[in-house]
């Protein structure tokens, strides 16, 4: 949605200027807000006209369950106090690449049929940071459809060499 995404730039980058000093930390508490953020029924009752914005600050502090230091505090009552706490996910999705862009990095989803062992994951980043050429921050998910292998998506780059995908290749190499 490119009206949210408009909406939540300069959060983002007002608040990444603001926590140049901590940009670890600036990520955790933004994650957890953006978790409960993308609640659709807190967003109703934020909306609730009869509902004060120091009843949802307390509601999503205490939800998030996270201590937030004082730029955090002021983040969250400013986005409250001007209606976009919907777009909080998007800040923090736009916080990210720019942390991301800062330190010369990128996100990275592994998906795999099977759990992988921290040893195996090791592994696997440095074969993919290789690949890449650049230092990816991984995330695994569990994806039984796979059958075996992985699946890794880097931004807009997707790397497949899951059973599934070679299925697929066979299906319509067959077929053609």
């Amino acid at each position: 949605m490119a009206e949210l995404a408009t909406i939540a730039r300069p959060y983002a980058e007002a608040l990444f200027q603001s926590t140049r000093a901590d940009l670890n930390g600036t990520t955790q508490w933004l994650d957890a807000l953006a978790a409960v953020a993308g609640n659709p029924q807190l967003l109703q009752y934020a909306g609730n006209p009869k509902v004060a914005d120091a009843q949802v600050f307390d509601l999503v502090t205490e939800v998030a369950r996270v201590q937030l230091p004082p730029a955090g505090q002021n983040f969250l009552r400013l986005v409250i106090a001007n209606g976009r706490l919907a777009a909080i996910p998007e800040v923090a999705q736009q916080f990210r690449e720019m942390k991301n862009a800062q330190s010369g990095s990128s996100d990275a989803v592994v998906y795999s049929a099977f759990p992988i062992a921290a040893d195996q994951l090791g592994a696997v980043a440095q074969a993919l940071e290789k690949r890449f050429g650049r230092k990816l921050n991984l995330t695994v998910q569990e994806d039984p459809s796979l059958i075996g292998g992985i699946r890794v998506v880097v931004g807009d780059e997707v790397l497949d060499t899951s059973v599934k995908a070679r299925l697929e290749q066979m299906k319509v190499a067959l077929t053609a």
